[in-house]
């Protein structure tokens, strides 16, 4: 009897697997795409992208499976979706034809543009390009100029790449403009009679010099029992922006202000940003209050939340304040100084409880008529920023906890909360044993986690390697995020945290500011709809966030490439290394407050091999080490204010 053959089953081809997913476009050698949170990235090469771009939703096929610590490796097959069709770049004439070399990262291509879709512009203009799809998927990509913003190196044209860059509208619709005009600058007077009236109590502000916005004031009364009644208003955004109008879809739409170097694009117009909303002095305003009632010790013995009308006595500036607690005397000088004295008891009860001490250095800009950075400073921080602060917190925490304590039968209502996850411990033992290489000792236990790492932060505070490590935590932490989950926030210590303070500039805190409101007046959000609805909105928040963060981020690399341009170029400076890759090692120049970078390509005595575990560089040849930590001199080389890079050399 004859043998059935397998022959036919054992030749039949392989079946395609065929999964959608989305570009992480990485490195310009090769991209992920990323597909369920439960399946493993797909790897894919420049080769088989099929000219697909960050972000894009693309078909893959998976040409090689899964196996043991590799990830599956495939090629596109069909590009679903662009994510973006607009781009910045600066117009390049070459051999080939003219292009537009873009600003942005993770686009790894140069766009060709016809003579005829330049729109006027010229070579090294900076210019917004729209792409032009193209019948196949192996040709460069095309695009047609839809805007010419002007020569590049020019400080509004730079501003505006920026603006573009990250899609950041420059003015309102008109619709939103008119609405907030029609607004009316009197407070009815029976809105005044049913809110608690805290007009009559001590009140002022403290904000930066050049802030336009004051969003949050502090009242303060001494009780009969000597404790303090102390008043956290929040400017009451909610009752001039109702939910769905023009202000507030624009609002959402934007999620938060974004603080460039020279200038604000804000969330609402100014009409209420800097008008009927801003807690200005010697004006009756409405507000959203958290008040207290605290002992010495800043224990709170008691809390109420609600609707009030205010009126603040003074406007201080972080500086005027300081000066008054220095001074000891001035005005409102008894007021400052319990205020201050609680904050410090609030602050030391947080580190008691678990709160990670992060304090990083930020800059400013001194610049001229023309925009042009003659000086780069750090932020002084005053008591008064952290007495703020700690204010800030407590009405953010306590409004937290509140909601999360009310219940409507078996159900806690619908809230939006900040919260912060725990640190990947795997990664943090990596940093550990970095630390350790100093003469440190930093807990790899998640308990000890957040008093060790405080130790350390004061054991290295005023030495080159304090700022390096201060870095590298914040980035082994997890990102803070907006959520309806309640879950903790790790690195305040907080069980329970929100954000209502600043409604003027960030959206979740206005959602917060109508849940609470409704729940103060016994009204519930319960269902599932609404629960996904603000999951929505919370995801779209934390995006608008980091958008705003990158940007204001690019604004101020802007400048400090334009900085060591026009005074560093071939100075020698000392640096310590902050940062290491596999095609360089960055280095903090603590005398400009800027950063380069030593490419790899460029250290021509040896072949560096990057080990990511200990943070450092070894030659294969010489076994020269650098670390992560290392003071190092370098010599400035060249600086591109259209990458926003700084080229440095190793200086003997």
């Amino acid at each position: 009897m004859k043998q059935k053959s397998t022959k036919s089953r054992r030749t039949q081809p392989h079946k395609p697997r065929y999964i959608i997913g989305q570009v992480d476009y990485v490195h310009p050698s090769y991209a992920y795409i990323i597909t369920a949170p439960d399946q493993a990235d797909i790897w894919v090469s420049k080769k088989d992208l099929g000219r697909a771009l960050h972000q894009d939703q693309v078909q893959v096929s998976v040409t090689v499976p899964q196996q043991a610590g590799k990830r599956p490796v495939g090629r596109v097959v069909k590009i679903i979706s662009r994510a973006k069709t607009h781009y910045v770049g600066l117009v390049s004439q070459r051999t080939e034809g003219i292009f537009v070399v873009p600003i942005s990262r993770r686009m790894h291509y140069d766009i060709q543009v016809q003579p005829a879709d330049l729109q006027g512009a010229r070579i090294n203009d900076k210019v917004i390009v729209k792409l032009v799809e193209t019948s196949t998927l192996c040709q460069a990509p095309t695009g047609q100029v839809i805007r010419v913003l002007g020569p590049a190196g020019e400080h509004a044209v730079e501003m505006h790449a920026i603006m573009a860059e990250f899609e950041l509208p420059a003015h309102f619709p008109a619709p939103v403009v008119a609405e907030a005009a029609t607004i009316p600058q009197a407070i009815p007077a029976r809105e005044i009679k049913r809110r608690k009236d805290f007009r009559p109590k001590t009140t002022f502000t403290i904000d930066p010099t050049d802030a336009k916005d004051f969003d949050d004031a502090l009242s303060l009364e001494i009780l009969p029992n000597g404790h303090y009644e102390v008043g956290i208003h929040i400017a009451d955004v909610s009752y001039y922006v109702p939910e769905g109008s023009p202000i507030d879809q624009e609002a959402f739409a934007r999620g938060t202000s974004v603080y460039l170097v020279d200038r604000t694009l804000p969330m609402l117009p100014e009409r209420l940003s800097n008008e009927l909303c801003s807690l200005r002095p010697h004006q009756d305003r409405l507000a959203f209050s958290a008040v207290f009632e605290l002992d010495t010790q800043g224990t709170v013995h008691s809390e109420w939340f609600g609707e009030t009308v205010i009126h603040s006595d003074k406007r201080f500036t972080y500086e005027e304040a300081q000066q008054v607690l220095h001074e000891q005397t001035g005005e409102h000088y008894a007021a400052l100084q319990a205020l201050d004295r609680l904050a410090k008891q609030l602050r030391a009860g947080r580190f008691q409880q678990g709160a990670i001490h992060f304090e990083t250095t930020e800059v400013r800009f001194q610049l001229d008529a023309c925009g042009k950075p003659l000086a780069i400073l750090p932020k002084d921080i005053h008591d008064t920023n952290r007495l703020i602060e700690e204010f800030m917190l407590l009405a953010n925490q306590r409004v937290a906890l509140h909601v999360s304590r009310l219940r409507a039968g078996k159900h806690r209502p619908t809230f939006v909360y900040r919260t912060h996850d725990t640190p990947d411990l795997d990664k943090w033992s990596d940093f550990a044993l970095w630390v350790e290489q100093f003469g440190y000792s930093l807990s790899r236990h998640l308990k000890r986690l957040p008093d060790s790492l405080n130790r350390l932060t004061a054991n290295v505070a005023g030495k080159p390697i304090a700022h390096i490590i201060q870095s590298l935590a914040i980035r082994m932490m997890a990102k803070a995020l907006y959520t309806t989950e309640a879950n903790p926030h790790f690195g305040l210590a907080f069980t329970h945290y929100t954000h209502f303070t600043s409604p003027i500039r960030r959206y979740p805190d206005l959602m917060v500011h109508r849940l609470l409101k409704q729940y103060l007046t016994g009204t519930w959000a319960l269902d599932a709809r609404t629960t996904q609805a603000y999951t929505s909105k919370c995801q779209h928040a934390s995006e608008r966030e980091r958008i705003a963060a990158e940007a204001e981020r690019a604004s101020i690399k802007y400048k400090q490439v334009e900085f060591m341009a026009t005074q560093f170029t071939g100075a020698i400076l000392q640096g310590t290394i902050s940062g290491l890759m596999g095609w360089g090692m960055y280095v903090a120049l603590p005398d400009t407050l800027c950063e380069g970078m030593v490419r790899l390509a460029d250290m021509q005595d040896d072949y560096y091999l990057l080990d990511k575990k200990l943070f450092k560089l070894t030659g294969q040849r010489t076994k020269k080490v650098y670390r992560l930590g290392d003071v190092i001199k370098v010599q400035v080389k060249a600086c591109d204010i259209h990458t926003r890079t700084i080229d440095l050399w190793l200086a003997a």
